[in-house]
């Protein structure tokens, strides 16, 4: 499979959140402002890749040969809790201007099913390790692309004159929805 063609698909076609239905959590708890949004989209591109290249070492260079693959989730887990913990204490130690506007949204990626699931994917997918980090930076930007536009969009919903019955999580989850299906035009590209 071509780099444009992991691209496309994994930002647009299928989209980890949109599509896929990995990362819900953030998607929805931090969506209210573009800048909060934008904030974590970048965290969750950097340790998406980041623990994508260190699990696939791990799978390929540990479990597989000693016949441990069905542990890989549990190590998984493991593996990025770890990374973000140790992201954490460098950019605390190394650029505390960045690890404050980071705040809150590096210990929330340890929760965020969009890594762990990215990091099963590649492994699914049967990638080697150049289409695993292009898969994996895909994947981080079409979670950001969405979490983005659904900030923006409920942004300007907080200024609709909505009823009562609809207002907060109720047009939220109307306005996801659209916007899974708006992606939906994109399943053809692929074909």
């Amino acid at each position: 499979m071509s780099y444009l063609m992991i691209f496309i698909s994994a930002i647009f076609v299928n989209n980890i959140v949109l599509s896929q239905f990995l990362g819900i959590c953030p998607f929805l708890g931090v969506s209210k402002k573009i800048s909060t949004a934008a904030g974590m989209g970048g965290a969750v591109c950097f340790v998406m890749v980041l623990s994508t290249i260190v699990t696939y070492l791990i799978y390929h260079n540990l479990l597989l040969p000693f016949n441990l693959t069905f542990m890989n989730t549990v190590v998984f887990i493991l593996v990025i809790a770890s990374l973000v913990q140790m992201v954490e204490i460098v950019l605390k130690k190394t650029s505390p201007s960045l690890y404050q506007a980071l705040g809150i949204f590096l210990p929330l990626i340890t929760t965020n099913c969009t890594v762990l699931g990215v990091a099963l994917l590649v492994i699914q997918k049967d990638y080697n390790l150049i289409n695993s980090v292009f898969y994996a930076l895909a994947n981080s930007l079409g979670f950001s692309l969405a979490i983005i536009l659904f900030a923006g969009l409920r942004e300007r919903l907080a200024f609709a004159n909505l009823p009562k019955a609809v207002q907060g999580a109720p047009i939220a989850l109307i306005t996801a929805g659209l916007l899974s299906m708006a992606f939906m035009g994109f399943s053809g590209i692929g074909n």
